[in-house]
């Protein structure tokens, strides 16, 4: 994700639902993990106002909310992301995140 001129640009936001389940060796990049974007935007502008992100996790081929620590882990992995954007995400208590950019 990035903010840019105040707008954002979402990468890499392909493959929601994926046949990937079962295939070993990729364990680590967490392809079980999702995430459903909400933008808020100016209308007259088309600057993002906010980013709520629900994360799920998909099992089965069926979309489910994440445990505490997976919403910590992409937390964590999205924030060390999005430093170089001067970007960060924060984990709010119902386990959404929101993306924290400068104004």
């Amino acid at each position: 994700m990035e903010v840019y001129q105040g707008k954002l640009i979402l990468y890499s936001c392909g493959d929601f639902l994926n046949d990937y389940e079962g295939i070993s060796g990729y364990e680590d990049f967490r392809g079980d993990l999702a995430l459903m974007y909400f933008a808020s935007l100016d209308a007259s502008t088309g600057n993002l106002g906010s980013l709520a992100m629900t994360p799920l996790q998909m099992r089965r081929f069926r979309l489910n909310r994440v445990s505490r620590a997976d919403a910590e882990w992409l937390r964590d992995t999205l924030s060390r992301e999005e430093e170089k954007f001067g970007t960060r995400v924060r984990l709010e208590p119902d386990q959404t995140l929101s993306l924290i950019h400068p104004s």
